[in-house]
């Protein structure tokens, strides 16, 4: 009898750290505990948080706003994002959406199937999480943006990177702006 043994690799990936420019207060950090990687199966899991920090009124993702923070994916991986609202007064939500200007003022189409939480324009509150799972088959540039009507105008976005160059995925500290 002949027996086989499985094996799944899950690597934690190093991140840049960086930091973006804040207009107030001290400015964060990139956590390398927010995406983990299997390359195996080609997937990439991401803590996404919504209201992690006081900035910009904790309208920001991961204590980033205005496209701050850049998730970089390899075309056709899966992504897997646990949402988690943070923020104690307000409700958020999150959804992925092309990358365009100027910005909705609540939620649109998704760019990809699956990509957006549960009671996207309501929101969730307070420590409610979601998970956002889809497939990343089109290259190209996109918003994670809150759907809560007003939100993600105010800048409650970062950056998504579907780029078939890249063999594993990253999050970098990037310069914010609009897009």
């Amino acid at each position: 009898m002949v027996k086989f043994l499985s094996v799944v690799a899950m690597v934690v990936l190093p991140v840049t750290a960086g930091a973006q420019q804040a207009r107030a207060g001290a400015a964060p950090v990139v956590d390398s505990s927010w995406l983990q990687a299997d390359t195996v199966t080609k997937t990439a899991s991401f803590q996404l948080v919504a209201g992690l920090t006081g900035l910009n009124g904790a309208l920001n993702f991961n204590g980033f706003r205005d496209g701050g923070l850049t998730l970089t994916v390899p075309l056709g991986w899966t992504v897997v994002m646990h949402f988690r609202n943070h923020d104690g007064m307000l409700p958020h939500s999150a959804e992925v959406i092309p990358d365009t200007h100027p910005l909705p003022t609540g939620p649109v189409a998704p760019a990809f199937a699956r990509a957006f939480t549960l009671r996207l324009e309501q929101g969730l509150v307070s420590e409610q999480t979601d998970d956002l799972r889809f497939i990343a088959d089109k290259g190209g540039s996109y918003l994670i943006f809150c759907g809560v009507p007003g939100h993600g105008a105010a800048g409650m976005w970062v950056r998504l990177a579907v780029s078939g160059s890249v063999a594993r995925p990253s999050v970098t500290a990037t310069p914010a702006g609009k897009p």
